[in-house]
């Protein structure tokens, strides 16, 4: 009897998981989608052209650099002002940039700054799910589209 009883609770707590997670899978695809839509009215309002990388993430190019290009686990110092698509600037470095692993960052920077090398810069164009997703983090309110022009200073 109480080998049949768990093992409704397992299947109850499975259809459970299931079904959450097909729930959510449909707001995040409709945030991703509304992401999307304001990335690309960005672009075109401030006559930008970017690239699109297969996880939504936009970046521009403006000089690649001529050194060492980082890896997602590199240690890197990269100067940066990070902006949201009103203009609100809500975190900028210090001129010589900032020192940080890049698994220590949001996804969109941990995918975005290897586009660039060592003396690069450009922009990132961020959206929420690889940014801090449906979390208000300071001034920067849920599901919030990120900008973040960089400079790559140094791979180390």
């Amino acid at each position: 009897m109480k080998t049949k009883s768990n093992l409704f609770l397992l299947r109850f707590a499975l259809m459970a998981f299931v079904l959450v997670s097909l729930g959510c899978s449909k707001d995040e695809k409709e945030q991703r989608d509304i992401d999307e839509a304001i990335i690309k009215e960005y672009l075109k309002q401030n006559n930008l052209q970017a690239e699109r990388t297969s996880s939504g993430l936009y970046y521009i190019i403006n000089d690649e650099g001529f050194g060492a290009r980082p890896t997602a686990s590199s240690q890197v110092t990269v100067a940066y002002k990070g902006y949201l698509t009103t203009g609100l600037v809500f975190d900028e470095s210090a001129f010589g940039g900032l020192r940080f692993g890049l698994r220590q960052v949001i996804p969109g920077w941990t995918e975005g700054i290897p586009k660039f090398r060592e003396g690069g810069n450009g922009v990132l164009l961020i959206p929420s799910h690889l940014g801090y997703g449906s979390r208000a983090v300071g001034d920067i309110p849920a599901n919030s589209v990120l900008i973040f022009d960089i400079a790559l200073i140094q791979v180390h």
